[in-house]
C-alpha cells in the first residue's frame, strides 16, 4: 500500500460517498422476484469495480470499508459484518485480478469473480455468526445471484468507462483503466 495523499482521500470520499448513494437506493428498490431473499443487485459494487480497475489496492479496501461502516450504522452490526467480510474481501480479489501483471482479465469476469467471493464472505460470516454450517445451505442461491449480477455490473462498467475514463485520465488519482 502506498501513502494516500490529499487528492486519493478527496476522491475516496466521492467515490465512497456514490457507492453509499447507490447502496441507499438499491434499498428503496422492492425485492426483485427473480432473486433469493436477500440478494441485492449490488449497484455499489459498481464504484468498487470501478476503483479497483484503477489498481489502487489502498483507495479500493478504503472505499469497500466506508461503504462496509455505512451499512453497519443503517442495517446494524449483523449487516455491517457481513457487508464487511464480503466488501473486503471481494475487493481485494478484484484488486489482484486488476493488478495481475501477465494477466488481463475482462471487467465482466473480474465483477463475477467479486460478486461471488463477496457472496462467500458474506456466508462465511454467517456461518461464524450463527455458529452453524447451516448458512451454506444457501450457496447454490448465492452462487446463481452473485454471478448474474456480477455480470451485469461488469458489463455497465465495461460500456460507461470509455466516457469515465475520459475524465479519470485528468482528475483520478492514477487513472489507470484497462480498456476491455
Amino acid at each position: 500500500m502506498h501513502k494516500l495523499t490529499a487528492r486519493d482521500v478527496a476522491w475516496v470520499g466521492v467515490m465512497a460517498a456514490l457507492a453509499i448513494a447507490l447502496s441507499f437506493l438499491e434499498g428503496l428498490l422492492p425485492q426483485l422476484p427473480f432473486l433469493p431473499p436477500g440478494a441485492k443487485l449490488g449497484l455499489s459494487n459498481l464504484v468498487v469495480l470501478y476503483a479497483a480497475a484503477g489498481g489502487s489496492i489502498s483507495r479500493t479496501m478504503l472505499i469497500a470499508f466506508i461503504k462496509s461502516m455505512f451499512v453497519f450504522l443503517m442495517r446494524g452490526p449483523v449487516a455491517g459484518t457481513l457487508s464487511m467480510t464480503g466488501g473486503l474481501l471481494s475487493a481485494a480479489v478484484m484488486v489482484l485480478c486488476m493488478r495481475a501483471p501477465h494477466a488481463r482479465f475482462s471487467y465482466l469476469f473480474v465483477s463475477v469473480l467479486g460478486a461471488v467471493t463477496h457472496n462467500l464472505g458474506q456466508l462465511l460470516a454467517a456461518s461464524l455468526l450463527i455458529g452453524s454450517a447451516a448458512a451454506w445451505g444457501y450457496l447454490p442461491f448465492v452462487l446463481i445471484a452473485g454471478t448474474a449480477m456480477g455480470a451485469i455490473n461488469g458489463w455497465v462498467v465495461r460500456t460507461i468507462l470509455p466516457a469515465l475514463g475520459r475524465v479519470s485520465r485528468s482528475s483520478s488519482p492514477g487513472g489507470k483503466h484497462h480498456p476491455q
